[in-house]
């Protein structure tokens, strides 16, 4: 009878390798597939109970540090803070606007005016000549029901009040934009117009002056130009007469950022060439 061999044997090994080359490497990881087995499978294990017992672990760690601080004991009470006194001259006071002078009574004079019955507005009616002529109340800008003729009349309020508005803010003009302010037409129609337009000056004919007159403008949110600038010039004359051309330009479309209309700076440069 055959005797039985373990698979995971050494002698299994051997029959399986026997009359074959045994220094070859597959021989010897056979011999110690068992071991590695073993080996790993230990490994996993020891993983898997260290996974386990992971939150155990965490919970003791926290558990003993909180031992070693211990509790609060020291309090204070918010309460008893002495609250120090603000000095006399630190407080801040509070002043209060003088009351209005008092006004005199007074009767509106409306100039005449030919409009429609509907258009007059019952202050803006016309008073007769003779209640104005009859009247010892002084005539002014309004009808005031004052309590004494010694009061201020209310068309001295008016001609020296004092507005207070707020200043407007400047807006800076952008150098590029995502949508640059274009000439109405284009760059062929404003080459049109400057030609159309510019006229040389005789005195720079003459005198032989030609060149580039470089111009900086600004193409405000609404598309006029402001700020006309001579950033390079060829001659007081020449450069006079770009920048009258430029000024006498019509609104451009303006420039755009995040879709809202923007003031721009554009550089135009234009040439003053004598004919051969």
């Amino acid at each position: 009878m055959a005797k039985d061999i373990k698979l995971n044997s050494s002698e299994w090994c051997d029959v399986v390798f026997e009359g074959k080359n045994k220094n070859y490497g597959a021989y010897k990881l056979r011999q110690s597939s068992s071991k590695r087995h073993i080996a790993a499978f230990l490994v996993i294990l020891a993983f898997a109970i260290f996974v386990s017992a992971l939150p155990s672990l965490i919970t003791a760690v926290k558990n003993l540090t909180q031992g070693q601080a211990g509790p609060m004991e020291d309090t204070f009470e918010l309460s008893n803070i002495p609250v120090e006194e603000i000095p006399e001259e630190n407080k801040i006071k509070q002043e209060t606007a003088p009351p209005p002078p008092p006004l005199k009574t007074t009767v509106q004079f409306v100039p005449p005016k030919i409009t429609k019955d509907e258009d007059v507005k019952d202050d803006q009616q016309m008073k007769a000549q003779d209640e104005i002529l009859e009247t010892k109340v002084q005539v002014s800008v309004a009808d005031i029901k004052g309590t004494s003729d010694k009061g201020v009349d209310i068309a001295e309020l008016r001609e020296h009040k004092v507005i207070v508005e707020e200043k407007p803010v400047e807006e800076k003009p952008f150098v590029t934009v995502e949508q640059m302010p274009t000439f109405p037409g284009g760059e062929v129609e404003m080459q049109k117009f400057i030609g159309n337009n510019l006229k040389y000056p005789v005195v720079a004919q003459e005198s032989g002056i030609q060149g580039r007159v470089t111009i900086r403008f600004v193409v405000s949110k609404t598309g006029a130009i402001e700020d006309v600038t001579v950033m390079r010039g060829i001659d007081s004359s020449c450069d006079k007469e770009a920048v009258r051309v430029v000024k006498s330009m019509p609104r451009w479309n303006p420039g755009k950022q995040n879709g809202l209309s923007v003031p721009v700076y554009f550089t135009l440069p234009i040439v003053f060439k004598l004919k051969q």
